[in-house]
């Protein structure tokens, strides 16, 4: 059951389950999955604490549920920022996911079941392999609201490129496919059904799991040159974002968009 806050905001969920060293960590909220900051430094402190755990040899990041992978940041916190300073350590959570992530030793396998919305795109692409459904669709919708994609940015540009991010962030209402996302580099493999995407997730972390612990953390610091300057740039990315949330116009844009809802 999900918990309340003083404020009246639901809070989700970061779980983290061991089975044969693999480390599984499920997020989850009552509303797609969004991420308050509470439940961004959860899951930011739960891949530090399996990347460290001697008994995990490669991670599956998750989410819960069959629709939804990830709809971002929570507009119930977004619209209650009033200061640059919540509104930096808000989009400073985002900043240290992804930096948790790229800096974790072990491989982290994502698990793209549906829908991905800004922030979740960032997760998605903070992961070292990923795999999705059909139905995992990407936006980054944050120009819409008179934000940016900008904590986000590094991640998504590195894996897909900056023609294709350029296109999602200016493009801020379109929706993109799956086989979009795999062609540009985000997604590795689609399935069908979540009965594939499970099974073909479960045969990689297994595999993975047998491999030399050594040639991994290897292969990811490979993998992941050239972003050592990333908890500086990330922080300041969240600085233009905590300044932005604070205009009328964003503050009116998730109005409506709640109303809608």
């Amino acid at each position: 059951m999900y918990q309340k806050e003083n404020n009246g905001m639901e809070q989700g969920k970061v779980d983290l389950k061991i089975k044969d060293a693999v480390g599984w960590i499920t997020f989850s909220h009552p509303r797609s999955n969004s991420l308050p900051g509470k439940t961004l430094a959860e899951l930011a402190q739960t891949i530090s604490d399996a990347g460290m755990k001697d008994s995990i040899r490669v991670i599956v990041l998750q989410s819960a549920g069959d629709r939804a992978f990830c709809a971002g940041a929570s507009f119930d916190e977004l619209i209650e920022i009033n200061d640059t300073e919540t509104g930096e350590r808000f989009f400073n959570g985002f900043a240290n996911v992804i930096n948790t992530a790229r800096k974790c030793p072990k491989l982290i396998i994502g698990r793209i079941q549906g829908k991905a919305v800004g922030g979740g795109v960032g997760l998605a692409a903070a992961t070292d392999y990923c795999l999705a459904s059909e139905q995992a669709f990407i936006k980054l919708s944050e120009l819409a609201i008179g934000i940016g994609p900008f904590v986000v940015g590094p991640a998504i540009e590195r894996k897909i490129g900056l023609s294709a991010f350029s296109e999602m962030a200016i493009n801020a209402a379109e929706w993109k496919d799956a086989e979009w996302a795999k062609n540009k580099g985000l997604y590795t493999q689609i399935f069908t059904n979540l009965k594939e995407l499970d099974k073909a997730v479960a045969e990689l972390a297994s595999q993975l799991s047998r491999y030399s612990e050594e040639a991994m953390r290897s292969l990811k610091a490979v993998l992941w040159e050239g972003t050592d300057h990333w908890d500086q740039l990330l922080k300041e990315r969240a600085a233009i974002s905590g300044q932005l949330v604070l205009s009328d116009f964003t503050k009116k844009a998730i109005e409506d968009f709640k109303t809608r809802a």
